[in-house]
């Protein structure tokens, strides 16, 4: 019988956290877990740790916090003694020191369907540009960003009204249900490397608090997608003599965009009566 993998896990927020979870639960406890700094967070910005964190206290796995990967912290995760590094939305660039820190490398776990939609926002990425499908990519890591080999790839197809708050959690439960079925074929030498088309590479752009400003004068379809997209994040959003309406329901129906559900800037939801 193979030796447990010995394995450090980076990660930060609540994908994380939950990823962590589902790899606890079937057996799997990493040797150290990485995450990011404690960070403002709420109204009161009072520093606040991670999602990852609090599941790696919970559990009493051991715990670095550093704010940078130098070789100082390098050194301080090589100790651990780990083989392997699996990461999920750490939210920082592994440099190649650290990624040589590990025997058998690094892995990711990508939300899309790689070479498609590499970078920081491979969900909403797919959202706004009308996929029909999309789904989760393990892949071995290399210092360019999301282009590493494939070790693992699953599709899903997106949902005609499927928002990102439906869609999101569909494709957490897929990666994490990938992972545990990966690591013990990794560990077993069982598993495939498939280099990725870098020909057919996109990029997934980060987005902006902006970026979720609407005109309903605009394109709907373009609305349609935006509002899908941004539903659990930056959310959407317009403006009509001057007070800053807060999309929470729309739909959309024979090509016409229609907000169904706002609420006005300082004030309670109620239904648009635009």
């Amino acid at each position: 019988m193979s030796q447990p993998l010995k394995f450090a896990y980076f990660g930060t927020p609540a994908v994380a956290a939950t990823t962590l979870e589902r790899l606890l639960a079937a057996g799997m406890r990493p040797l150290l877990v990485v995450t990011n700094p404690d960070a403002p967070a709420g109204r009161g910005r009072e520093l606040t740790p991670s999602a990852t964190r609090a599941v790696a206290e919970r559990h009493g796995i051991p715990l670095l916090t550093p704010s940078a990967l130098d070789a100082a912290a390098i050194g301080a995760i090589k100790g651990y003694g780990a083989d392997l590094a699996v990461v999920v939305a750490y939210g920082k660039i592994f440099p190649q020191a650290l990624i040589d820190a590990f025997p058998m490398g690094a892995i990711n776990v990508h939300y899309s369907l790689l070479p498609r939609w590499r970078g920081a926002s491979p969900m909403e990425s797919a959202l706004l540009a009308g996929d029909l499908e999309t789904g989760v990519t393990i892949q071995q890591m290399a210092l360019a960003m999301d282009a590493g080999d494939i070790l693992a790839q699953e599709s899903t197809t997106i949902g005609t009204e499927e928002t990102a708050r439906e869609l999101r959690p569909r494709l957490i439960s897929m990666g994490a249900s990938m992972l545990v079925e990966l690591l013990p074929r990794l560990t077993a030498g069982e598993v495939t490397r498939t280099p990725q088309d870098h020909a057919l590479a996109t990029r997934a752009k980060k987005f902006a608090k902006a970026d979720g400003e609407l005109s309903l004068d605009g394109d709907p379809l373009e609305n349609w997608r935006k509002y899908r997209a941004y539903a659990d994040t930056i959310g959407t959003y317009f403006f009509r003599d001057g007070v800053r309406y807060k999309i929470t329901a729309a739909s959309l129906k024979n090509g016409r965009f229609t907000v169904e559900r706002i609420i006005p800037e300082g004030k309670k939801e109620t239904d648009w009566q635009g």
